[in-house]
């Protein structure tokens, strides 16, 4: 089983490398390939079971659509084919039109999804997230934290990918979170998101076709349980 880590030189903010190391943790037979952002991605030739790409900083983001714009077209393909791909906190911009800043950038991003981010630098959003995944007869509540400088406009065509309970989805007032294209994954969410939702992990490993055994499964699924209470408590503000 191999996972493709792309650019962790930049994709490493919010603990966000934790989720690979996670995995590693529970299937130690696991093959990781790190691209950089030098590197044609592995998953464009080879058979990759997850592609995974983290939170970065604005200069980051730069480099990282400079780093797959070359290859959008095959990334489209490969997407529509089947690949499993999950992006998390701000990755999930580079998949949209465009991010525009209120500080006087705008990058041009990879247009993959009919939507733009908005970037207020003096207002960084903190919150933290409960709502729920669906994947046919599966369902599974989600927990995570949002630290990020704008949100995501747009109608966009795609599913979500979390429906939200308390916190803010692709932007305050929605009611969903993410977006899905098949096998695609973004959200968000970092926490690192696998660390903190063993129920979701173990059913991503099921989708790679791994052993859904996790490490540390017992502490993993009494924290989970102990998160859940807690952000459900109506008394505890998701805003900090």
């Amino acid at each position: 089983m191999r996972v493709e880590y792309l650019f962790p030189e930049v994709c490493h903010l919010c603990g966000d490398g934790m989720n690979i190391r996670y995995l590693r943790q529970c299937c130690p037979e696991l093959e990781v390939v790190e691209t950089s952002l030098k590197d044609r991605p592995a998953f464009l030739d080879s058979t990759v079971d997850l592609v995974y790409l983290g939170s970065a900083t604005e200069q980051g983001l730069h480099r990282i659509v400079a780093a797959l714009l070359p290859y959008k077209e095959e990334l489209i393909r490969r997407i529509n084919e089947g690949q499993r791909m999950l992006f998390t906190g701000n990755a999930l911009d580079v998949l949209g039109e465009y991010i525009d800043c209120d500080d006087g950038w705008r990058l041009d991003c990879l247009g993959l999804f009919p939507t733009h981010a908005e970037y207020r630098m003096m207002r960084r959003h903190n919150s933290f997230f409960l709502g729920s995944f669906t994947d046919g007869d599966f369902h599974t509540d989600v927990v995570g934290f949002k630290s990020l400088f704008g949100h995501t406009y747009g109608a966009g065509l795609d599913e979500p990918l979390l429906t939200v309970e308390r916190g803010v989805g692709r932007q305050i007032g929605a009611a969903v979170e993410g977006f899905r294209r098949k096998n695609l994954l973004a959200t968000y969410l970092t926490g690192p998101l696998l660390v903190l939702n063993p129920p979701f992990t173990k059913w991503l490993l099921r989708q790679m076709g791994a052993d859904d055994r996790l490490a540390f499964e017992e502490a993993a699924m009494d924290n989970y349980r102990r998160r859940l209470e807690e952000f459900r408590d109506p008394h505890r503000d998701p805003m900090y």
